[in-house]
């Protein structure tokens, strides 16, 4: 992640596979009257589908072995959870919704912000989310989750007026609809601060004034323990 040099994104052998994989896409394309006419359509559109997802994951790595493709390679990553979930949807429509559970970071509206030491700047992308509320439109609805602390895992007790205070205030276990119309004035909103973050896990990622837009509905937790069975969390450097 953090060495371009150690990468095979771009050598000869990558570059090669990249090359097929662009004109698998395109031969799966031109023939598809008479390979739809030959197999099932579900069938042709996964075929489709992994070869897209072949595109995608060598340039991932073509990424990974430029100077600051870092966040390049996030953004892509994202990408294909969002063509992943729109595939699924389309072989499961007329059949029901699809429930899909991942971190809340990959399924919210707004662009994403993480910054991971050594890396010394903020990486931006677009998250999985941000590409289906376009695609789905108002088929598309997403759940968030929030937490007030937890020892376990890093997070203090949430400053005062954040958005994290003001639930634990409300509540132990809350459900918010964010959906129905604006909780607070926009202003209020916008001048809300943002909660310190963890100090063992970097990608907790706190709450914030776009979280009320990002999410049409918002789970929040009181409290919470550390996961059984999760590997050990240990003090990170915040930089």
């Amino acid at each position: 992640m953090f060495d371009p040099s150690q990468s095979v994104g771009l050598s000869t052998s990558a570059r090669e596979l990249r090359l097929a994989a662009q004109d698998l896409i395109t031969d799966l394309r031109i023939h598809r009257p008479a390979l739809v006419a030959r197999r099932d359509p579900p069938a042709y559109a996964d075929a489709l589908h992994h070869a897209a997802l072949l595109r995608e994951l060598l340039s991932a790595h073509a990424a990974l072995a430029r100077p600051g493709g870092y966040a390049e390679m996030l953004g892509i990553r994202d990408l294909i959870m969002a063509d992943n979930l729109e595939h699924v949807v389309a072989r499961e429509r007329g059949r029901g919704g699809v429930l899909v559970f991942a971190g809340a970071g990959h399924l919210k509206r707004s662009p994403m912000h993480w910054h991971l030491p050594p890396e010394p700047d903020t990486k931006e992308w677009w998250p999985a989310g941000s590409h289906l509320a376009e695609s789905l439109g108002s088929r598309y609805a997403v759940i968030g989750m929030a937490l007030g602390a937890s020892a376990d895992n890093g997070i203090d007790e949430p400053e005062p007026d954040t958005l994290e205070a003001r639930l634990a205030r409300a509540g132990d276990a809350l459900f918010v609809p964010t959906h129905r119309g604006r909780p607070m004035p926009l202003g209020e909103i916008a001048a809300l601060p943002v909660r310190t973050g963890s100090t063992l896990n970097p990608t907790y990622s706190p709450l914030s004034p776009a979280s009320l837009t990002d999410w049409d509905w918002l789970v929040f937790l009181r409290s919470t323990t550390y996961p059984r069975g999760a590997p050990p969390l240990t003090s990170w450097q915040a930089g």
